[in-house]
C-alpha cells in the first residue's frame, strides 16, 4: 500500500508530479515538476502565489508579462555539480516557459503576502554551496532560495545531493512548531531523483508520538510530502540521491528541532 504522504511519478508524460495543498492537506507548499520537449511550452498564471522555477535539466526560454529571459539552464543532469538556473516570481504574473530541448523544470509556489515583489534571475553563480554531516551523513547542498534572501515571501527552496550509502536530512529533524528562535513551522515536499534511475531510496516520516509513521520507498521523480514530524532519509549501496526541497509556513524562517533520540551523534568526534 502506497503511502499518503507520497505522490508517485509519471513514467511518461509531460506532467511528472503534481503536489498541490489541497492535495496535501495542508496551506501553503505546491509543487509540479514537468518534463518539457524541444519547442514545448508551458503557461502559468501565478494568480494569489508566489512561484520559483526551478530548471532542473536542459535549458529554456521564460517570458513573464513580455519580458523575455533567454537560455537559462545548462546542466544535463541534476547529478552535476553546478547550480540550477532558477526565476522568482510574485502573485499576479505570467509566465510562458520554452524549453529549447528536452527540459525539466520543476514549478514551487507558496501564499503570497500581497506585495508588489519584482522578478527575479536568481544568479547560479553567487548561490551558497556547502557540505553537511561527515563520514556516510555527508551531503552537499546549494541554496537556491534561501531563508536569508529577501526576495520571497515564503518560499524556501534547496537542493540536496546525497553520495550512495549515505543519510541525509540526519540526524532526524522537524520544523513543524512556531517557536521561534528554536524552531519554526515549514510544510516541506522532497522530489527525489536517483542515478542510476532504476534505483531507490527510503524515507521515514514520523512524530515523536508516532500518531504519524511513515516510511516511503521512493524511486525516481517520486514526491514525498512532510507536513509534520521528523524527515530522514537514506541511500542504499550504488545509488545517488538528489532532492529538491520546498519549504514554506507562516514565516519564512528555517530552524529546525532534532530528534532527542539521535541527537547524541552530533557530539561524537
Amino acid at each position: 500500500m502506497v503511502s499518503p504522504l507520497l505522490a508517485k511519478a509519471a513514467k511518461t508524460g509531460r506532467e511528472i508530479v503534481d503536489v498541490t495543498p489541497e492535495r496535501a492537506g495542508w496551506t501553503h507548499v505546491g509543487f509540479r515538476a514537468l518534463r518539457l520537449a524541444e519547442g514545448e511550452s508551458e503557461t502559468v498564471q501565478t494568480g494569489s502565489r508566489e512561484l520559483c522555477l526551478v530548471v532542473l535539466t536542459g535549458t529554456v526560454d521564460v517570458t513573464i508579462d513580455g519580458t523575455r529571459h533567454a537560455g537559462l539552464g545548462a546542466r544535463a543532469s541534476v547529478f552535476e555539480p553546478v547550480s540550477p538556473a532558477a526565476v522568482y516570481v510574485g502573485a499576479g504574473k505570467t509566465l510562458s516557459i520554452q524549453a529549447r530541448g528536452n527540459a525539466e523544470v520543476a514549478l514551487c509556489t507558496a501564499p503570497s503576502d500581497g506585495a508588489d515583489r519584482p522578478v527575479k534571475v536568481l544568479d547560479s553563480t553567487a548561490m551558497k554551496r556547502s557540505v553537511r554531516g561527515a563520514g556516510t551523513n555527508t551531503r552537499y547542498v546549494c541554496d537556491v532560495l534561501p531563508h536569508d534572501d529577501p526576495t520571497a515571501a515564503h518560499l524556501l527552496v534547496v537542493e540536496v545531493l546525497t553520495p550512495a550509502s549515505h543519510s541525509s536530512s540526519y540526524p532526524p529533524h522537524k520544523h513543524d512548531v512556531e517557536q521561534p528562535p528554536v524552531e519554526t513551522q515549514l510544510e516541506e515536499t522532497y522530489y527525489h531523483r536517483l542515478n542510476p534511475p532504476q534505483g531507490f531510496a527510503f524515507q521515514r516520516v514520523y512524530t515523536d508520538d508516532r500518531s504519524l509513521d511513515e516510511a516511503c520507498a521512493v524511486e525516481d521523480h517520486d514526491v514525498v510530502m512532510v507536513p509534520r514530524g521528523y524527515h530522514p532519509v537514506v541511500a542504499p549501496h550504488g545509488y545517488e540521491l538528489y532532492y529538491l526541497n520546498v519549504m514554506a509556513g507562516p514565516h519564512r524562517f528555517w530552524v529546525f528541532k532534532n530528534d532527542p533520540a539521535h541527537e547524541w551523534m552530533l557530539a561524537k568526534k
